[in-house]
């Protein structure tokens, strides 16, 4: 099955994209197409649909504190010590109140 030059400008088009006389004379999409008529003829009969490539599911660890208050530890590593004393990390502005 072989695409015009008119019917590819017109798929490109249709899907918004823009497309030079060049490009479209580069595009080989007729070994897509036969390469797309080769996997339809492949029979999948007795093949269950897979949903996912991983048939198993990630262990879950369970979500216990191994290290309580830690509070002023955490916040020893902040490069700007102004927030510390009230408990939070100070942080420069970065928007706009416009």
């Amino acid at each position: 099955m072989a695409f015009s030059k008119q019917q590819l400008q017109k798929f490109a088009d249709l899907i918004r994209i823009e497309l030079s006389d060049e490009q479209l004379q580069k595009m080989n999409i007729d070994s897509v197409i036969e390469w797309l008529d080769k996997l339809q003829k492949i029979d999948t009969t007795g093949v269950k649909p897979l949903l996912n490539p991983s048939e198993h599911e990630l262990p879950m660890r369970t979500d216990t504190v191994t290290e309580p208050n830690m509070r002023d530890k955490i916040l020893a590593n902040t490069p700007d010590p102004a927030g510390v004393s009230r408990g939070y990390f100070a942080v420069p502005k970065v928007m706009d109140a416009d």
